[in-house]
Order: C-alpha cells, then sequence, then structure tokens
C-alpha cells in the first residue's frame, strides 16, 4: 500500500491510545516508514466523511438557481 502523503511504503502497525481513556486501547493500522504518517479504520473514516462533505458543499454551489432573474440596465 502506498502514503497518502508521500507514496512511501506503508506498513501495518500495533498502535496504543493512552490519552482518549482510562483503558489503554490497542488497535492496529497502518503506518509509513519514510514519513511516518498513520492511518487506522477511524482516521480513514473521518476523512472520507470530510471528503464526501466537501464534495456536496461544491455539487450544491453549482447547482443553486439564481433568486432573481436578471434585468437588464
Amino acid at each position: 500500500m502506498k502514503c497518502a502523503r508521500c507514496s512511501g511504503l506503508m506498513v501495518k502497525d500495533h498502535l496504543l491510545d493512552m490519552q482518549e481513556s482510562y483503558v489503554p486501547m490497542w488497535m492496529s493500522g497502518l503506518r509509513c516508514v519514510a514519513c511516518g504518517n498513520i492511518e487506522d479504520p477511524l482516521i480513514h473514516h473521518h476523512r472520507m466523511v470530510q471528503h464526501t462533505r466537501k464534495n456536496r458543499r461544491n455539487t450544491a454551489r453549482f447547482e443553486r438557481a439564481p433568486l432573481r432573474p436578471a434585468v437588464a440596465a
């Protein structure tokens, strides 16, 4: 798999989240060997949601009809 930031090699890694809860939480994710970018299922989900919202906002902007017709001066 390739890294989204630098196109480097992504390897499977075991991640420990100690900051978000009282109990340490283990999860597996992907880490880039070159730049250190980490991607786990939660990060991937949030990026996809953000990308979808951005696309919806951009398409809605172009599909809007003008509020009133143009008047000749």
